[in-house]
């Protein structure tokens, strides 16, 4: 029976851009399926008390040079984003409808948006700048605002952010093989070792 990864996720979050990087790799070694599961970020640390490491100034500087280490070790480009922290509400509800409507298009919209964040730097808080990366890989703007806007989008983003926080996610990134929970990007030799 062919194992699965339940990877919950978040744009906003550079340790899951990390995550994102390196789990198909991982996955494809293993025989193994890579499911994306969008949840918002900041709903889950209202729900369960935590906040991002970066709020902690010391924890904070410590994180993003630890997160290079890791870029580096991965072989991949990560630059902090001048911009962070980034409201992802929108973002999100936009990656769970894109999801829903145009499953064949998850993946380019999602490379395209990790990289606007962690390889360009870019402010994805503006609608302006938005717009652009969407429109520079062939995506509508208005047809993705429009998703955003969908109640039944809106409430599948809200369900998958809940049933994280019923799994035990605290934070993101987070995986689940056979049930069990590995958190961080840091994590992923566990993930791979679960697969096997």
């Amino acid at each position: 029976m062919t194992k699965t990864v339940e990877f919950y996720f978040d744009l906003g979050s550079p340790a899951t851009y990390l995550a994102y990087t390196q789990l198909p790799k991982i996955c494809a070694e293993n025989n193994s399926q890579l499911i994306y599961i969008p949840m918002l970020l900041g709903g889950v640390f209202k729900a369960t008390g935590n906040a991002s490491p970066a709020m902690i100034p010391a924890k904070g500087r410590y994180m993003f040079v630890d997160l290079d280490r890791y870029a580096r070790r991965y072989g991949v480009p990560l630059k902090f984003n001048p911009h962070f922290p980034i409201n992802t509400l929108m973002l999100m509800r936009a990656v769970t409808g894109i999801q829903l409507r145009q499953p064949e298009r998850f993946q380019a919209f999602i490379d395209c948006l990790f990289k606007a964040i962690w390889v360009e730097g870019q402010a994805l808080n503006d609608p302006a700048t938005v717009a652009a990366v969407l429109s520079e890989h062939g995506f509508d703007p208005d047809e993705v605002l429009a998703l955003t806007g969908d109640e039944e989008i809106k409430a599948t983003l809200k369900e998958n952010t809940e049933t994280a926080v019923k799994r035990g996610v605290f934070g993101a990134p987070s995986m689940f093989v056979d049930g069990q929970l590995y958190f961080g990007q840091d994590r992923l030799d566990f993930v791979a070792e679960a697969l096997r």
